[in-house]
């Protein structure tokens, strides 16, 4: 009789760098804690860079894009996790993934909002698994706990498997925008695209999606799914359209079916989308 005890596998080990803005350490510890009270099976390790400074950012550019390319390539990280937004992420970008070995393949790689920017040139280049979720910082917002649970499930276990059906990609309207033209922008056709924003003026909506309308991607996309445009300023001149409204008008012109909503956004009920083939 075989007496060998099965043995449970190792927790996975996440990675958390501040590719833009810093983290404050008592959000990185209440997410620790939060983790362990919660029996997440991982190890979460905050790099000491998302508790730089430098200005506006979470350290020098080189200090932040040097934390990336060190967890992204150490072979004993199964997830590199975004700590959190802001801006600065854009300015990591040029040869990104020129710094990144095989090791940076295999990975999960999680965010949003500022750092779509990259999740946009990582799955452009075709590394690792991008997922639009929520970030540690999101452990400040009342109610937020929840939130971090659904990254830190999906992070704790392995990449499912795809099925059949469209690929899907997530990002913030502006941030999708703002990358349009550059050489680590993905092919997003045939995609199923999730938009979200946040305090931007109606007008401003309008802008960012006339420039992906012009676009030779966007008319082929498989469809639009709308997540939520919250805080939106008052403009003294009434736009008179709301920020669902101009998406629609614009998806119209393009030809691009607007499917079911979205359950993304800049809120405690921001929903987890993995880029590629949908999860089974």
């Amino acid at each position: 009789m075989n007496s060998e005890r099965q043995t449970a596998p190792a927790p996975r080990r996440i990675a958390i760098v501040a590719p833009a803005r810093r983290l404050d350490e008592t959000a990185a510890e209440a997410v620790t804690k939060l983790a362990k009270s919660a029996g997440v099976p991982a190890e979460l390790v905050f790099h000491s860079q998302c508790f730089a400074r430098s200005g506006h950012f979470a350290g020098a550019d080189e200090v932040r894009r040097a934390a990336l390319v060190e967890v992204a390539n150490a072979p004993d990280f199964d997830a590199v996790w975004f700590a959190r937004g802001g801006y600065g992420s854009m300015r990591l970008l040029d040869g990104l993934t020129d710094e990144l070995g095989p090791a940076a393949l295999d990975k999960v790689y999680a965010g949003f909002s500022d750092t779509g920017a990259l999740l946009a040139t990582l799955y452009g280049a075709g590394i690792g698994t991008c997922v639009h979720a929520p970030m540690p910082a999101n452990i400040r917002l009342e109610g937020g706990a929840p939130a971090i649970l659904r990254t830190l499930e999906f992070l704790s276990a392995p990449p499912p498997p795809g099925r059949s059906g469209p690929p899907e990609a997530a990002f913030n309207l502006t941030i999708l925008a703002a990358l349009c033209g550059a050489p680590h922008f993905p092919n997003l056709a045939g995609h199923v695209l999730h938009l979200e924003d946040v305090g931007e003026y109606h007008y401003r909506i309008d802008r960012a999606f006339a420039q992906l309308a012009a676009t030779p991607w966007f008319p082929a996309l498989a469809g639009v799914r709308l997540g939520r445009f919250s805080e939106i300023p008052e403009n003294n001149i009434d736009f008179g359209q709301t920020g669902e409204e101009i998406a629609r008008a614009w998806c119209a012109r393009a030809g691009v079916e607007v499917m079911a909503d979205s359950p993304i956004g800049h809120d405690i009920h921001n929903g987890l989308v993995p880029f590629g083939p949908r999860p089974a």
